[in-house]
């Protein structure tokens, strides 16, 4: 079953008209979008006049031609796409555009395909996909769920004892995950998908850790072995590590974050993922 993984977009055009060309061409049955889909607050879309609104109306316009073409597009929202935007997603969605799967499961021939937006707390302001990753504490140099800034409402007491961790068990349970493939926006810890630049880097004193992944994710894929998983979120980890692909046990992880303006295409067939290409298409 032909596939195509991306992720971390921002909104940038010349990603998304990348992409759309070369599902136009290729016809995959499935394509995955791993989060980080919008453009950021500028205002502005891959530095041209165009605000989030265009970017929207554009997104509807070039999904709709996908779908005429018969190819499904399965969708999570990531970090930086404020919870604000999820209103459009779903209203996408119920136009037959996308099918957006946070805590949701879709069947894909034999596979069930559920995905999840949240990530561990990260130094950066913006909050709403963000949760403790498997108890109350926020890294050295990270910004807590409970303070930073959030584009919708949410109750302080969720914030406050909400965990990856029990998501996820919330989500998945004792299922057999044998024929189940999790889209992720964050990768698990300490892999070769989840390397950030930081290097050296000191918050008084204290060295940095140079893995920001989720152990959370990290223990549900070492528990519940799931088929596969595919992950975003760090940029660089690839440029680092030399590594897009990586498994813990007989998963196979996929990532196609992408420190570059290049869009970094995974493609796939999801019966062998371990055979998975990646081209940086420029």
């Amino acid at each position: 079953m032909t596939s195509f993984f991306v992720s971390d977009l921002h909104g940038k055009l010349p990603r998304y008209e990348r992409l759309f060309t070369a599902i136009h061409e290729e016809r995959p049955e499935v394509v995955f979008l791993g989060g980080d889909l919008m453009p950021g607050g500028t205002g502005r879309i891959g530095g041209r006049s165009k605000t989030a609104a265009d970017f929207i109306d554009y997104l509807r316009l070039e999904l709709a031609r996908v779908r005429d073409l018969g190819v499904r597009v399965l969708s999570i929202l990531g970090n930086d796409d404020g919870a604000r935007i999820e209103g459009e997603v779903l209203a996408m969605q119920n136009e037959g555009l996308w099918e957006y799967i946070h805590m949701k499961p879709a069947a894909v021939g034999p596979y069930t395909i559920v995905g999840y937006n949240y990530v561990p707390p990260s130094p950066f302001q913006l909050k709403d996909w963000e949760r403790y990753d498997v108890s109350r504490y926020t890294d050295i140099g990270s910004i807590s769920p409970e303070e930073g800034m959030r584009t919708v409402p949410v109750d302080p007491l969720a914030v406050k004892y909400a965990t990856i961790s029990a998501d996820l068990k919330e989500l998945f349970g004792d299922a057999s995950l044998q024929r189940t493939v999790v889209l992720f926006h964050s990768p698990p810890y300490q892999t070769k998908l989840d390397r950030a630049a930081l290097d050296g880097k000191q918050v008084d004193h204290v060295p940095l850790d140079v893995h920001v992944g989720s152990i959370a994710i990290r223990r549900f894929i070492e528990n519940c072995r799931p088929y596969l998983t595919l992950h975003g979120h760090i940029h660089e980890s690839a440029q680092i590590t030399g590594a897009w692909q990586d498994a813990i046990g007989d998963t196979v992880m996929l990532s196609a974050a992408h420190q570059g303006k290049e869009l970094a295409l995974v493609r796939f067939d999801l019966d062998r993922p371990q055979e998975a290409q990646r081209e940086l298409i420029g």
